[in-house]
């Protein structure tokens, strides 16, 4: 075995996100939305922009997904950074 620390894990990346946000005094609907774009943004651009794979990857409605893009609150397509 090796004695290097190990990466943490998604939960403890996680956990440690949501404190340093309520530190910060981020509303729980601004951290909501934020997630919500974040998250959504990631499966289009794994999906190249396509409406309807992305919305069956995220189970929700193609119509749901349509208008949140429509509204501007997720880009249709987004370049990794």
């Amino acid at each position: 075995m090796s004695d290097a620390p190990r990466p943490p894990r998604l939960k403890e990346r996680l956990e440690a996100l949501c404190a340093e946000m309520v530190e910060k005094g981020i509303l729980f609907t601004e951290a909501t939305e934020q997630f919500e774009r974040c998250f959504i943004a990631e499966v289009m651009r794994r999906n190249n922009g396509h409406l309807q794979k992305t919305s069956a990857a995220l189970g929700i409605h193609r119509n749901t997904l349509s208008k949140k893009v429509s509204l501007g609150k997720i880009p249709r397509k987004t370049p990794r950074s």
